[in-house]
């Protein structure tokens, strides 16, 4: 009976080791390259892309709003016209030098701290 109560009580400790998956939002702060893709974080929960392969610069990127609970990241994109695109991507590494993010659709970026 005892041995089954420690079982126990190890198995729950573990299992709340398991499902901590938040990741420190300031960490997110400032700017990430993934190839010639930039994305600016600032830490009032607004952003920018863009992409200079495409020759857009960082004072003509589109900005979003964003937030980050746990490792559930969301963009709202403000597009010209004043509507609002959401995208949701899940979190895998953020740290002081990496970013990696996917989406529902498999489609995963990397990107590196370039500031």
């Amino acid at each position: 009976m005892i041995v089954a109560i420690v079982c126990l009580a190890f198995s729950m400790a573990s299992c709340d080791d398991d499902t901590n998956t938040g990741f420190d939002k300031a960490l997110l702060y400032g700017k990430w390259q993934e190839g010639s893709v930039f994305e600016r974080y600032n830490a009032d929960g607004t952003g920018i892309t863009w992409d200079e392969a495409d020759d857009i610069m960082e004072e003509e990127g589109q900005p979003f709003n964003w937030t980050l609970s746990g490792d559930i990241l969301t963009q709202e994109h403000l597009t010209v016209f004043g509507s609002i695109i959401p995208r949701v991507y899940t979190v895998s590494t953020l740290n002081t030098s990496n970013l990696t993010y996917y989406d529902d659709y498999g489609s995963y970026h990397y990107f590196t701290k370039a500031d």
